[in-house]
Formats: C-alpha cells, structure tokens, sequence
C-alpha cells in the first residue's frame, strides 16, 4: 500500500473517496483491464488484472470494505441500501475511462469489480491485430462473401469484439455502399459507418426480435453481439441463408466445438452445412518481453511478460467438414476431418509463437492448457 493509500484509509469515512480514487488511477496506471475489490475474514483484498492476469495491488483493512464498495456503487448510481443481490451499473467521468461496475454479496460482505473500457484507447484495424498469416487470409475471403454466418468464439477477455469491429471497419473501408449494422449488448465502441443499436436481454428488444425487425432494414452485413439462445441462432442462421453476411460470438471451447453447440441449441444441420461460411477461435497470450526475454525486469514489472498477442484457429467448412456435420459427428472427428484438409489448430499457432520467441511454452499451457497426449 502507497503511502498516500494508506494516508486516505486512515482518514476513515472522508478519506474512501480518496482511497478508491488512487486505486483507479493506479489500475489505468498498469493498464489493468479490470479491478477487483474482495472482502476476506481479515481484509478487503484489491487486485488488478493486467495482461489477463490477476495480480495484487493493496490490502486495505476489512473494516473499510463496505464504505469503499459503497463508493464504488455511488460512482455507478446503484443502490447503496441493497446489499444482498447483484447490481451492475457504469460510471464515466471527466471523458476518461468508462467503468462498469459489478457488486454481489458474498460471506463476508459485498464484492466489486470494476471493468475499464477506454474508448481513448482507439480502435484496431485487421493489420494490427497480429493475426497469424493464414488466418488472416482466410478471413480476408469471408469479408469478400456476401452471405453467410461467421462466429467467433473464446472466453471473455479474448478480444473477440475486437476483432468483430476490426472486421466491420474491413468492410466498411472496401464497400461504402453497404448497409452495415448491428445488435449488441452493450455497444462497446462507436464505429464510423455503421448503425449500431443495444438490445436488453429479457425485455421486448433481446438479440432474437431485435435481429427479426433488423431483418426488415434492408441490412447487407449483421453483427449480433452474441448468440445465447436457441432462437437467436435460428434467426442468425436463417439471417446467413438469405442474404446477409452476418458476425455472431458464441461461446465454445474450439472452432468444432460451435457446431456442437449449435446442434445442442436445436439448428438443423442441414441449415449448419449451408449457412456457416467460418469459425475463429481465438486467445489472447501474453508477450514475452522484448527487454529481458520473459527473464523477469523493470520494464515488465518482474513478470517476464509485457502486452499480448493474438492467437486463432480459423475453420473454413469444406465439402467432407459438412458431410460430417450432416451426420451429427461429434468434436473430435469434425477435428479430425478439418486436419486432413489442412486446417491448423489454435495450438498449433501458439505453440509456433512460442517457438518463435514471442511468447513461452509456459503462458501457452496457461492459456490453452496442458497439450494432448
């Protein structure tokens, strides 16, 4: 704990606004991507995730906890009397950073997590995302297609929206004339020609009838920030069959593992093999850092790494992949079909980055986990 940190604490009640301000500033500082404020039986626990990982920043005393989680909850405009449910709600102040800020009750006492969007941060184009050189021009072909569904799946933090809106200003950038619009939830980022609009799970405008009436708007290419349902991904599907290209996330474990759950979520195949042009599956890695070789220095804090980089699989459906499909094979010989047409695994990539030095053999266990076999 700084000494101005701990200055603020012990000033009490007047200095939580104090103590909460230095803890923000010192996460944009580290460029975390969130901040995690956690009671325990002894203390009020703050850590920040920077490059995907979590790391202790302060140890603040218990007794502080729920003033400086009710502060969080006033930045956010939530309920501070309600202390036994989940609340979510954002804060942007002075045009810096917007913060999404989550609390839920837990044994001993209310958590809160504070998510950074910086909309300062600018966005990427698809030269700057590093993709690996065959998945991006694989993706090159689908931008050029003028129908079909392509998804993008990775767990949450993976920069899958990133890549979506790197992929939309794609679009934009090559054909002016297109109608290009989307349903999110939330809107992230404001893109340069393109309509966005908000959908609100579970009132009249969700993903599923906000995508039916968007339907009806003379749309050539569709982002739908996540298909979550069985009726969004019928929609979505039938979207792709009739003449839009349309960018969805879902979330599975592999590039296969979306037809799986596409299955699960009662699409036909038959709709799978003619509506699906290309699934990516991506992670995010950290980057070896350039100044001690992933060692551990100054510059990356002791860690060894410093930024990340992009790695994906990009599976591109052939004739034998949809053969398969159609007859309800499972995972690993839908795998074990795109191999043999060449296609080359998430694992693979990263596992070349690591041999490159870009990375390590360690952070890409982290990440993917232990290799098969």
């Amino acid at each position: 704990m700084t000494a101005d940190l701990a200055a603020a604490v012990r000033a009490g009640p007047d200095g939580v606004v104090r103590a909460v301000e230095l803890v923000l500033a010192e996460a944009d500082r580290l460029g975390a991507s969130d901040v995690h404020f956690q009671p325990t039986a002894h203390d009020l626990a703050v850590r920040v995730r920077v490059d995907g990982v979590l790391r202790p920043l302060a140890s603040l005393p218990r007794a502080v906890g729920p003033n400086v989680v009710a502060r969080l909850k006033v930045m956010a405009e939530l309920l501070t009397y309600r202390t036994d449910i989940p609340q979510e709600g954002s804060t942007r102040t002075g045009g810096g950073p917007e913060r999404r800020i989550s609390t839920f009750p837990t044994v001993h006492g209310e958590c809160a997590v504070v998510r950074v969007f910086d909309p300062s941060a600018g966005l990427l184009d698809l030269d700057q995302l590093g993709l690996p050189a065959d998945v991006r021009a694989g993706l090159d072909g689908l931008l050029r297609t003028r129908s079909g569904a392509v998804f993008l799946t990775g767990p949450s933090g993976s920069g899958k929206t990133t890549t979506i809106y790197a992929c939309l200003r794609k679009v934009v950038a090559d054909g002016p004339g297109r109608h290009v619009v989307t349903i999110e939830d939330p809107v992230e980022r404001a893109l340069d020609g393109v309509t966005q609009s908000q959908a609100r799970p579970g009132s009249e405008f969700d993903f599923a009838r906000g995508l039916r009436s968007l339907l009806r708007q003379d749309p050539e290419v569709i982002m739908v920030g996540e298909v979550r349902d069985r009726e969004t991904a019928a929609v979505a599907v039938e979207a792709a069959l009739t003449g839009h290209l349309l960018f969805t996330t879902l979330h599975a474990g592999s590039a296969c593992g979306v037809v799986g759950r596409l299955l699960e979520m009662g699409v036909e195949p038959y709709l799978l093999t003619a509506g699906v042009r290309g699934i990516l599956n991506q992670r995010l890695l950290r980057r070896a850092c350039a100044a001690c070789g992933a060692a551990g220095c100054g510059d990356c804090g002791g860690t060894g790494y410093r930024g990340r980089l992009l790695t994906a699989e990009l599976l591109l459906p052939t004739a034998e992949f949809r053969q398969a499909v159609l007859r309800r094979a499972d995972e690993d010989e839908l795998e074990a079909v795109a191999r043999r047409a060449g296609w080359r695994t998430i694992r693979e990539a990263a596992d070349a980055a690591a041999a490159a030095g870009v990375t390590t053999a360690q952070e890409v266990e982290r990440v993917l986990g232990p290799a098969a076999g």
